[in-house]
């Protein structure tokens, strides 16, 4: 297919809200062209109308689905090489979290961790790099991983772990796809102050005696970290997780 623009396009799972949003304004403010995914039609409409307000002539493709589908994921890359001619860049920030004890977990629920946070990343970061060396471009590719998946934390053991594995896949992509010209990076992120954190009333100020800094990160945070490894001030950096949290993990305390 013939290239429409010659702008940089990213895709980003997860982006009606929170991070996923944040990171896909920052683009779009640096001029890039970006297709944006949730799987919360009401979430990506007011995403919609907040891009269309704050970003009016940014080049963006608004997506509905379930980022964890293979049928949806090839339905976002097949959305940018339509209405843009090219991808650069995949953002897997889509995931979920399920709370529970260890000794009382369902199969179901590990079912849904395992389906959207490893199969749906797994999957956007292969259909984008076979376009990619397709293309013989080069281009990034950004896992979101968590701190839980460093550190300990109650109740989030299959969380975690769906979290680690995400920190062994960048390593492991950095390395095999490194020639051809694509990176490979993970964020883990800490404690940060989205739509879904804030709705606990004790979060923030929870977080913010617990955490070094003296603040819990925001989705700004995040992004800033996200815009900087999607850059080509960051083509020598590949295989690595960084941790976006205030210092959190170097103490860990999950109580005041």
């Amino acid at each position: 297919m013939n290239k429409i623009i010659d702008s940089p396009v990213s895709v980003i799972t997860g982006a009606g809200t929170g991070i996923g949003f944040q990171i896909a304004l920052r683009l779009l403010n640096q001029g890039q062209a970006v297709v944006l995914n949730d799987h919360d039609e009401n979430a990506l409409t007011s995403a919609k109308k907040q891009i269309n307000e704050l970003c009016p002539d940014g080049l963006v493709e608004f997506v509905h689905g379930d980022a964890g589908d293979i049928e949806h994921i090839n339905a976002l890359i097949n959305a940018a090489m339509t209405r843009f001619g090219r991808i650069d860049n995949a953002i897997a920030n889509a995931g979920t979290t399920t709370f529970g004890k260890f000794l009382d977990y369902k199969p179901e629920q590990l079912d849904q961790l395992l389906s959207l946070n490893i199969r749906g990343s797994f999957f956007l970061a292969q259909r984008t790099a076979n376009e990619l060396i397709k293309a013989a471009q080069g281009g990034r590719i950004l896992l979101m991983s968590s701190v839980t998946g460093l550190q300990f934390h109650p109740n989030l053991a299959a969380y975690g772990m769906t979290k680690a594995a995400l920190r062994m896949l960048a390593r492991s992509l950095g390395a095999e796809l490194a020639q051809h010209g694509i990176t490979v990076n993970c964020i883990a992120p800490g404690a940060t102050l989205t739509e879904r954190t804030v709705k606990d009333s004790d979060y923030a100020n929870t977080w913010s005696a617990i955490t070094p800094t003296g603040r819990a990160s925001t989705p700004d945070d995040i992004a800033a970290a996200a815009c900087f490894l999607l850059s080509s001030e960051a083509a020598q950096i590949t295989g690595q997780t960084i941790v976006v949290d205030g210092g959190w993990t170097l103490t860990s305390p999950t109580k005041e």
